[in-house]
C-alpha cells in the first residue's frame, strides 16, 4: 500500500525542476548578473517542446526568405542562369536553415562546395582563377564546429576575423575524415551568419539564453492556467461520516462522487449534509499574462500578434508593430544577409563551368534588391505612388533634393522599378501601416 508522501505527485516546471527557493534560482534570489549559459542539449530541449520557442527561432528566419530577392543586371540572360542556378541549390531553403542555426545556435553556417581545377585541401583559400563548380550548399551550426581560430594581431587589416573553422565532419559510421588538419576549413569556403556576440567570446549567443526566464515564467503561467482551468470549479462534500472513514474508504468514496458529479447532474444528501460548489477568482489574471506576453515580446523584438502565427482582431497601434517589424526584417536582410548571398553570387560568376565562363564579379555592374516584404492593391499602390509623386514635387521645388538625387531614388541604376521607396508625413504612413497590418493579416489567414 502506498504512503500519503508516495502517492503525492509534483509538476515538474522550469521552476521547480530547477530548485525555487534554492540560493541558485535566479527568479526567487534575484541574482540579475547571473548569466545562465544553455547547452546545445538544453537548447534543442527548449526548441523541441515549446512551439513559442519554435516561433520565435523560424518566423524571422522565413520572414528574411520568403519574398527573396530581384537579381539586377544589364544581361538579361546572365541573370536567368544565376537565378537558376541558385534555384537548383536551393539557396533559398538553405539561407532559411542558416538563419534559423543562428538564433537557436548563436552560429549558422553554409558550406559551399565548390570544385577547382587543381588539387586542394579545405584548410587552403579558394582560389578565385581556379573554380570549376560550384556543386552543392549545405546549411549547419555551431553545434559541427570544434572551435574558431580567429586573427588575434591587432596590428593585422584582418584582426578580429576567423580565419579558419575546425569542423567536426564525423557521422554516426565513425570519423569520415581523419586527420587534424583536414577537420580545418579555410573561411572563404563557408558562409558564417553571426549577429550577438560578447566581445570576450568567439561564438555567437543564441537568443535564448536571455530569454530563459521569461520564457521559464511563460512555460509556469501556462501550467497554472492548466490547473486553474482544471481546478477552475470544485465541489466541497461536508458530512460527519468522513471522521470515521479508513484511508481507503475516503479513497474509494472520493473514486466514486469524482466519477459520479462528472456524469449525474443531480447529487440526493442526507439533512445533516452538505455540498456545495466553488469557484476559483480568476480576477487579475490576464494582466499578469498580458505582462509575460509583453516582456517577451519586446525582448525578441516581435509583435506578440506576430510571435503567436495570428491575429486578434484590429487593436490601436498593431499596424505600426507590424510594421516595425517588417522594418526590422528589412534591415537584416539589407545588413546581414545580402553580405552572404553577394559571396554566393561572386563565387559562382568566377566559376568558369557555371554560366558560360569565368566572370569577374567586379566587371559586372549588378545589384541585389530584396523584393517587398508586403503588397498591395493596384489602387492603394497608385495612391501611394501619386501621393509619393506630390512630396517629391515639392521637395524638388523647395530645394530639398536635386533632380538628379531624385531620380536615383526612385529610379536607381537600372530604370524604373515596380517598388516605392516610402517617405513623408504621420498621414502618409499611416496609410502605408494600414496596407503591411491588412497584407499581414491575410498573409498569415492563408497561411
Amino acid at each position: 500500500m502506498k504512503t500519503i508522501d508516495q502517492a503525492k505527485q509534483f509538476r515538474n516546471d522550469f521552476m521547480l525542476g530547477h530548485g525555487k527557493g534554492n540560493e541558485k534560482d535566479a527568479l526567487v534570489r534575484q541574482q540579475p548578473a547571473v548569466r545562465r549559459k544553455l547547452t546545445d542539449v538544453d537548447l534543442s530541449n527548449l526548441y523541441a517542446n515549446n512551439s513559442i520557442v519554435q516561433n520565435i527561432i523560424d518566423i524571422p528566419a522565413e520572414d528574411m526568405t520568403s519574398s527573396w530577392f530581384t537579381l539586377r543586371m544589364k544581361d538579361d540572360q546572365l541573370q536567368r542562369n544565376i537565378m537558376s542556378k541558385l534555384a537548383d541549390l536551393k539557396a533559398k531553403s538553405a539561407f532559411k536553415q542558416m538563419r534559423s542555426y543562428e538564433r537557436l545556435r548563436g552560429d549558422g553556417f553554409i558550406s559551399l562546395g565548390v570544385t577547382q581545377s587543381t588539387n586542394f585541401t579545405l584548410s587552403q583559400s579558394i582560389q578565385e582563377d581556379k573554380l570549376k563548380k560550384l556543386d552543392y550548399i549545405h546549411a549547419f551550426s555551431g553545434m559541427k564546429v570544434k572551435d574558431f581560430l580567429l586573427n588575434e594581431d591587432m596590428f593585422s587589416p584582418k584582426y578580429g576575423q576567423v580565419e579558419s573553422f575546425e569542423i567536426n565532419r564525423q557521422s554516426k559510421f565513425g570519423e569520415q575524415v581523419m586527420g587534424v588538419q583536414q577537420n580545418h576549413v579555410h573561411s572563404s569556403r563557408v558562409l558564417h551568419d553571426q549577429t550577438r556576440k560578447l566581445e570576450d567570446e568567439y561564438r555567437g549567443q543564441s537568443i535564448l539564453e536571455p530569454l530563459y526566464d521569461i520564457i521559464t515564467v511563460l512555460d509556469t503561467s501556462l501550467w497554472s492556467v492548466g490547473q486553474i482551468l482544471y481546478d477552475y470549479a470544485f465541489k466541497i462534500y461536508k458530512s460527519d461520516a468522513v471522521d470515521g472513514m479508513s484511508t481507503e474508504q475516503k479513497n474509494e468514496l472520493t473514486m466514486l462522487l469524482d466519477y459520479m458529479f462528472r456524469t449525474e447532474a443531480l447529487a440526493i444528501i442526507g439533512g445533516n449534509e452538505e455540498l456545495r460548489k466553488e469557484s476559483t477568482n480568476t480576477s487579475g489574471m490576464k494582466d499578469l499574462l498580458d505582462y509575460v506576453w509583453d516582456m517577451l515580446a519586446g525582448s525578441v523584438r516581435m509583435p506578440k500578434t506576430v510571435i503567436k502565427g495570428q491575429e486578434a482582431g484590429t487593436i490601436t497601434g498593431a499596424q505600426y508593430d507590424v510594421m516595425n517589424y517588417y522594418k526590422r526584417i528589412a534591415a537584416a536582410q539589407e545588413n546581414e544577409m545580402k553580405p552572404h548571398i553577394e559571396k554566393l553570387i561572386r563565387v559562382l560568376l568566377w566559376c568558369e563551368g557555371e554560366l558560360g565562363g569565368r566572370i569577374d564579379p567586379d566587371t559586372v555592374e549588378w545589384e541585389i534588391k530584396f523584393n517587398p516584404l508586403w503588397s498591395v492593391d493596384s489602387k492603394t499602390d497608385a495612391e501611394i505612388r501619386k501621393l509619393t509623386a506630390e512630396t517629391d514635387s515639392i521637395y524638388l521645388v523647395n530645394g530639398v533634393v536635386t533632380a538628379d538625387e531624385l531620380r536615383e531614388t526612385r529610379f536607381g541604376q537600372f530604370g524604373l522599378t515596380n517598388e516605392t521607396k516610402f517617405s513623408g508625413d504621420d498621414a502618409y504612413w499611416k496609410r502605408v501601416a494600414d496596407e503591411v497590418y491588412r497584407a499581414h493579416k491575410e498573409h498569415r489567414g492563408n497561411g
